[in-house]
Order: C-alpha cells, then structure tokens, then sequence
C-alpha cells in the first residue's frame, strides 16, 4: 500500500505540461484545448488585422496624395476604375458617382447633398463594419478566457481534494491552477490587441469620416456652380 502511494506520488510529482495534460480528466481536458484553441485563433486575428490596417493606412495615404494632388476628379475616378482597394477610395467612388447622375436642370442641392451625404455614411458604416469582422472574438478572448480558466482550477482542486483522501498526495492541486495560467495566457495578449487594433480602427474612422465631410462640400460647391450655370443659361 505504501508502495502504491509513492509510486503515485512520484507519477504526479512531474509538473511538465504533457505530464498534467495525460493525468486531466475529460473536464480538465476539453478546458485545456478550449483555451488553447482560444488562443491561437486570437494570435491569427491580431496578425491579420495588424497586416490588414498597416496595408490600408498606406493605401489611404497613397489615395490622400493622388486625391490632393490637384488633378480632376474625374480622371481620378476613371483610375480607380470602380475598383477602389481601400475605405476612403470606396467612399470616393461612392459620392462621386452619386454625383455624377445629378441632372442640373432637374435637381436641387438640398436633395443632391442629402444623397452624397447618405451614401457616404452607408458606405464608411459599411467599410468599418467589414474592417472590425472577428474583433468581437478577441473582446470574448479577453473575458471569458480567465473565467474558463478559473473554472478549470476550480474543477481541479476539487478533483485534488478527492485524490487527497484516497492517497494523501497534494501534487494535484498545483496541476489544477495550470488551467488558470492558460486562461491568462489567452486572455492577456487579446485583451492588449483589442484595445490596440480598435485604437487605430478609431482613428482609421475619423481620418475617413473627415475626408467624406471634405469630399461633400467639394460636391456641393461643384452642384451650386452647376445649378447656377443651368439657371443663367436659362435666364
């Protein structure tokens, strides 16, 4: 009996985490690979979007510059082709050719700045709301993560107790807390990511929603000469 006992304990006494994973119940198990699999996928999203927002910023800027240069816009719009490849070129291509199906006899600038204006927002919502796709992944990482973890110590330690009475060996109830450093293995690097990834997402944003406001009142000085051009050919 007593051998048992110390084969036992020596069997627990390796706290390498194959060893601790071979020993875990199913609970303990699933919890691991829950976490693990959290993880990982974490890692894929934070190199993804940082890739992702470095490439568009550097498109942006690269629009900005063509956009500012001075040449006409619509030279500008036939560049792009209607295959704009970043937020603020898809916003350009947008009101711009919403612009250009305002007929000058027929319509009024209320109404005209009113469409630019809508399909901007629609389309800056929509071009965010495509950058942002999985951020809601990396903000459950960061919350659950520990939880889960926690819940796996938890589950251990209540295990450990059970295995205490049968062969007095405590070993198991530092292999319960390794499910809580896994939670915050997953969960710190998400929570950092997030706030970092939705910061420049912010401001990404702002940089867009400023230049639709420009490129509006652009459109709108270009509507009132028409309408004035329309009214004296008029008069």
């Amino acid at each position: 009996m007593e051998t048992q006992a110390v084969n036992n304990i020596v069997a627990h006494s390796d706290m390498s985490f194959l060893s601790v994973l071979s020993n875990s119940d199913l609970m303990t198990t699933i919890i691991y690979f829950l976490l693990i699999g959290a993880s990982v996928w974490s890692w894929a999203i934070i190199f993804e979007k940082t890739f992702l927002l470095k490439k568009l910023k550097w498109r942006v800027k690269k629009f900005e510059d063509d956009f500012w240069s001075g040449r006409p816009l619509m030279e500008l719009y036939k560049k792009i082709n209607g295959k704009p490849r970043d937020p603020m070129s898809a916003l350009f291509v947008s009101a711009f050719k919403e612009w250009k199906r305002t007929d000058a006899k027929s319509s009024k600038l209320i109404s005209v700045n009113q469409r630019i204006e809508q399909i901007t927002r629609i389309t800056l919502d929509r071009e965010i709301t495509e950058i942002e796709t999985r951020m809601t992944f990396l903000s459950s990482t960061g919350s659950v993560c520990p939880f889960l973890g926690l819940f796996g110590t938890v589950w251990g330690i209540i295990g450990s107790f059970h295995q205490i009475g049968v062969t007095g060996n405590t070993s198991g109830i530092g292999e319960a807390l390794y499910t809580t450093a896994f939670g915050l293995i997953a969960a710190i690097p998400a929570v950092l990511a997030y706030n970092k990834i939705s910061s420049d997402i912010d401001k990404l944003a702002r940089r867009l929603e400023n230049f639709a406001i420009e490129f509006t009142t652009i459109l709108t000085r270009q509507t009132e000469n028409s309408l004035e051009e329309s009214q004296d050919n008029d008069a």
